[in-house]
């Protein structure tokens, strides 16, 4: 798998893995622990260097699971995790970014992911109650002490990305993007490509609608997050299926698959964007690798392009609460 460059010169791998998946959010959680350390090892046989954790994932539990599973590996690969949440008796109950809870969460993080540095920290969501210059610093002290390697925010808007930057330079932002969400297109895209910050995409498959494997006869397992997602209840399903259909027409005529296709959008919009498509499975893992050699012409992107703007996108990302917590 090619590499790619994020901002203060991260290389990483054109596509990374997301692991919060294999922790949570996903309905029932694997039984085999072994299973998925498998499944992260796989993705390193198989090109990927770049890992996508956080903190609160299980909580901590996805932090133990890609230390265990990488530290044999660890001097070939980014570690990505992230702080920002308060976690009150296994529970995340708000937001925390002061200065003193950052410092703390980098170095119970350290610990779980059996690693002397972070190599990229995210802020998870912007806390309205610490401004951001204080959790750029606080970061940049773990910087100067070793203990991280770059500072990225998630979910953060254009104006906000800024003046973070300003204190500690940004090397990555990571948001939910796709041919389903393009949110960023407006103003954070613009505002990385002139500040020389990479931008890594979550959700690049639409939490797996863009793979054509949901529709609405999908029914969701106990503690799925879509079950809770407006744009995938039946109605919403319904009327966004057209993208997936016009995806699955051009995946067969280019001999892919629609996630490929979705995954090869995505790498073509810019050489600083590494997309953090998350699975359990390790022929999952081989099917978004081929993404990597899907070649879509101009013709092909610019239809997909104004088919997307044609159908637009029914229902929201997240729920009312959750959407609170973005663009901010």
């Amino acid at each position: 798998m090619h590499t790619r460059t994020l901002g203060q010169g991260l290389e990483v791998s054109a596509l990374g893995l997301g692991c919060m998946g294999m922790s949570q959010s996903y309905g029932p959680n694997p039984g085999d622990r072994q299973d998925m350390i498998g499944v992260l090892r796989a993705a390193v046989d198989r090109g990927s260097t770049f890992f996508d954790t956080a903190e609160v994932y299980g909580p901590y539990i996805n932090e133990e699971l890609v230390g265990e599973a990488l530290a044999p590996v660890r001097d070939q690969v980014v570690l990505a995790t992230k702080f920002g949440w308060r976690i009150e008796d296994g529970t995340p109950v708000g937001l925390d970014s002061r200065p003193e809870q950052i410092k703390k969460v980098a170095d119970d993080s350290l610990r779980r992911l059996r690693t002397d540095t972070i190599d990229l920290f995210y802020q998870h969501r912007v806390d309205p109650e610490v401004p951001v210059e204080d959790v750029a610093g606080a970061v940049a002290e773990l910087v100067q002490a070793g203990k991280v390697r770059h500072f990225g925010l998630s979910e953060a808007a254009a104006a906000t990305i800024r003046r973070a930057h300003a204190i500690h330079p940004v090397t990555a932002v990571q948001s939910e993007y796709s041919l389903w969400t393009r949110d960023p297109e407006s103003e954070v895209l613009p505002t990385l490509a002139e500040l020389g910050i990479g931008f890594v995409p979550f959700s690049p498959l639409g939490k797996g609608f863009l793979t054509g494997t949901v529709d609405t006869t999908t029914t969701f397992t106990q503690g799925d997050i879509r079950a809770s997602i407006p744009r995938f209840d039946q109605d919403n399903l319904a009327a966004n299926q057209a993208l997936v259909n016009h995806v699955a027409t051009l995946a067969r005529a280019r001999n892919a698959t629609p996630g490929q296709i979705a995954l090869a959008w995505l790498l073509a919009q810019h050489p600083w964007i590494a997309p953090i498509p998350g699975t359990r499975r390790i022929e999952r893992l081989e099917e978004n690798a081929g993404s990597t050699q899907v070649a879509l012409s101009a013709d092909d992107m610019a239809d997909l392009d104004a088919t997307a703007a044609r159908i637009g996108v029914h229902g929201d990302r997240y729920s009312d609460q959750h959407m609170r917590l973005v663009g901010k």
